[in-house]
């Protein structure tokens, strides 16, 4: 028999503000501890040293996951000019450097070639897989990787400020970006070479950096009501998709895992979400009248 896991049944989401020095698995396991929940996981993964939004989904509200981890995120970066990192950040070990710099006007010319869909090829220290294992575990045992390169839609890349030895740069691009890529992609455009400084993810999705809650304040409101007041609802993590009403029998029906008819209607094979009262009951695919359920939502 399965053993039953500790904890409570609690579903939302904690916007945490997360500082550097700090794994986002850290993050999740400091969460699910202090509101003593059940289940507990996290909509996109930030670099240790890296800061800001980490959204923590609890309970029922983890599978909406995807549809964060899907959409848009905004990342505030610096980028330093001279040297090339086995990491692409300042934490790895400088495999080359150069003397050249670039100006801001050498900087703007090379964005273009960053904005819309590229290819991007990952960081040696990244969690992509490699014959079944994760990069970052071997690269810590020093061996090199041909990672094949990946598309990315960067749907903005703008410079916000650039003097002798860097520049801060702010990007907006959708899943499995790596601005540490771009940071080194960068620097081998402009001849100079780089190398991310410091990174902070502004806002992920529907959630933002300033409505965190900072990880310190988590564990002094640990297993207390101010705490669970800071969880926003499952439904937040549906925004941007379209809500469907239903009665009290679709919804049963939904919850079974049957296709019901819904009170309004969406574009044809958009993926939905049905609501009863403003409740999320079920996601699925909207054809002809009905929602087609894939994830039902059990509270």
């Amino acid at each position: 028999m399965a053993r039953r896991k500790k904890g409570r049944d609690v579903h939302g989401w904690l916007v945490v503000d997360k500082p550097a020095g700090v794994t986002s698995t850290a993050v999740v396991g400091r969460v699910r501890w202090a509101l003593d929940a059940k289940k507990a996981g996290h909509a996109g993964t930030l670099d240790p040293d890296a800061t800001g939004v980490l959204a923590v989904a609890l309970g029922e509200a983890t599978k909406t996951v995807p549809f964060v981890t899907d959409a848009e995120k905004c990342y505030r970066f610096r980028v330093t000019w001279g040297a090339e990192t086995a990491s692409d950040d300042a934490s790895g070990a400088v495999l080359e450097r150069r003397e050249a710099r670039p100006d801001a006007a050498a900087i703007e010319a090379a964005l273009p070639a960053f904005r819309g869909w590229i290819e991007q090829v990952p960081p040696q220290v990244s969690a992509v897989k490699v014959a079944g294992e994760r990069a970052y575990d071997l690269a810590r045992e020093g061996i090199e990787m041909e990672l094949a390169a990946r598309p990315l839609h960067v749907a903005r890349l703008e410079l916000v400020a650039a003097d002798a030895e860097g520049a801060e740069l702010e990007m907006v691009c959708g899943k499995g970006g790596y601005v540490r890529a771009i940071a080194r992609d960068l620097g081998r455009a402009l001849g100079c070479l780089g190398h991310v400084a410091w990174l902070r993810r502004t806002w992920s999705g529907p959630f933002r950096a300033e409505d965190g809650i900072a990880f310190a304040e988590i564990e002094a409101l640990a297993r207390t009501p101010d705490l669970e007041a800071r969880l926003l609802p499952l439904e937040a993590g549906l925004e941007g998709l379209p809500m469907l009403p239903v009665t009290e029998a679709a919804a049963t029906r939904l919850r079974h895992g049957n296709p019901a008819e819904v009170l309004t209607g969406a574009e044809h094979g958009a993926t939905c979400w049905a609501a009863l009262h403003g409740q999320a009951v079920a996601v699925g695919t909207y054809r002809a009248g009905l929602l087609h359920p894939t994830k039902v939502f059990v509270r």
